[in-house]
């Protein structure tokens, strides 16, 4: 009887120890499908076998690169396009310099290469009186020399205006919402009227101070902030403009500064 239950005690050890290769020949052919969709995907694309390779190390290593691709991330095209529209906006950033040396503005008008494009720094100073939305005469031979460099491109441009914290109240303009929008509406108007630019592919914003590029704790840093930002965006952000292109492109439609043109944004 010792003999008999040894015999069953080895079957039942033996039964165990081959469970085992159940668990490893699923593993085995769960790669080996696994394998075969890599294989087929990246015959079809290297471009986009890479990307999923790369998200998924990422991934798996826990790092935060990971990210949802934008329409065109992986077409070389979409690549050779991006370049092409850096090297638009590095052209006509060195044109803006030079006028704005030619000008001796070199301390009223800056520019910087952002990724939602070209920003123009314009002081208050240049353009306007503190506290008013009124061109000076002097604006309009800087909008002249600006008007003719933007002209050359297809970009949408959008004029933002700035204000300092601190309050203002008046008639005209019961707060800085109103003064930043005011005075963007006159660029972009003065832009549309006398150069003929595109309605349509033009806007105006007004972020009052809540948009500042310096500390508002002194005199310097509240006259940096007073400024009118001309935005020369990327074509990655011209999605986000409502462009209509049925919208009149001459300055007849600003006879009364229509609220088309003119946006409020909030913080």
């Amino acid at each position: 009887m010792s003999v008999l239950f040894r015999r069953r005690h080895d079957d039942s050890d033996n039964e165990n120890l081959d469970r085992w290769l159940l668990t490893y020949a699923d593993m085995i052919t769960l790669l080996l499908a696994f394998f075969i969709v890599m294989y087929s995907i990246s015959q079809v694309d290297s471009a986009k076998f890479k990307k999923v390779t790369d998200a998924l190390t990422a991934a798996l290593d826990g790092s935060p690169r990971v990210r949802l691709a934008l329409p065109g991330d992986l077409e070389g095209d979409g690549l050779l396009k991006k370049q092409k529209t850096r090297e638009q906006l590095l052209n006509l950033q060195k044109e803006i310099e030079a006028i704005s040396r030619l000008l001796n503005l070199d301390l009223q008008i800056s520019t910087e290469l952002q990724h939602r494009g070209l920003v123009i720094h314009i002081s208050e100073s240049a353009f306007f009186d503190l506290g008013k939305a009124d061109l000076k005469p002097e604006a309009a031979k800087v909008l002249d020399l600006l008007a003719a460099e933007l002209l050359k491109i297809p970009n949408h441009i959008r004029v933002e205006g700035h204000t300092d914290n601190l309050p203002i109240k008046t008639a005209r303009f019961p707060s800085n919402w109103e003064l930043s929008t005011a005075r963007a509406a006159a660029c972009l108007r003065y832009l549309v009227e006398k150069h003929k630019f595109p309605a349509n592919k033009i806007s105006a914003l007004g972020y009052a101070e809540y948009r500042p590029i310096a500390p508002n704790t002194t005199a310097e840093g509240r006259s940096r902030n007073r400024r009118v930002d001309i935005v020369v965006l990327t074509p990655e952000d011209i999605i986000i403009e409502p462009i209509d292109q049925s919208a009149p492109k001459s300055a007849d439609s600003l006879e009364d500064a229509s609220p088309k043109s003119v946006k409020i944004q909030s913080p």
